[in-house]
């Protein structure tokens, strides 16, 4: 009976990076309306929280979908070493020409997680501010985003 139940499990995790919003193909005066304080030159930091879900079938012998020691380790190594006390711009080769907003981060970091081969990825969630957080889960059949 285990074998055929799917069970969802959320991970959460937190690392800190720095940002700047900044459009190189806009001008000065458009990126200041569309980014604001957000596109200050020298940047700005967030202390991120990502929620990872993933499911799957509970396994019989286990009782688990995944170990969380696998799933931590993977998070680890593909997220939190690449972008923890990191510049996006500067540090992270996808926002060199892509703009670090927490929607594009969340999308990068979903592109990351899939590969997970313990269980399927359902979405990430990233928490910027107490009022800001992104939800990203993929995209379907016709490659549209979820």
């Amino acid at each position: 009976m285990a074998d055929s139940v799917k069970v969802e499990l959320g991970r959460r995790y937190r690392f800190a990076a720095s940002h700047r919003l900044h459009n190189a193909r806009f001008s000065e005066a458009e990126n200041d309306r569309i980014y604001g304080k957000c596109n200050n030159p020298y940047g700005h930091g967030h202390n991120y929280i990502l929620e990872v879900s993933v499911s799957g079938p509970v396994d019989p012998a286990t009782g688990m979908i995944a170990n969380l020691s696998d799933l931590d380790g993977f998070v680890e190594r593909e997220v939190l070493e690449p972008f923890d006390h990191q510049s996006l711009n500067e540090d992270v080769a996808a926002f060199r020409k892509t703009v670090p907003t927490t929607e594009n981060l969340c999308m990068e970091i979903y592109q990351r997680l899939k590969v997970f081969p313990k269980a399927k990825l359902e979405r990430v969630r990233v928490q910027e501010t107490t009022n800001n957080s992104f939800e990203y889960a993929g995209e379907n059949s016709e490659g549209q985003r979820l």
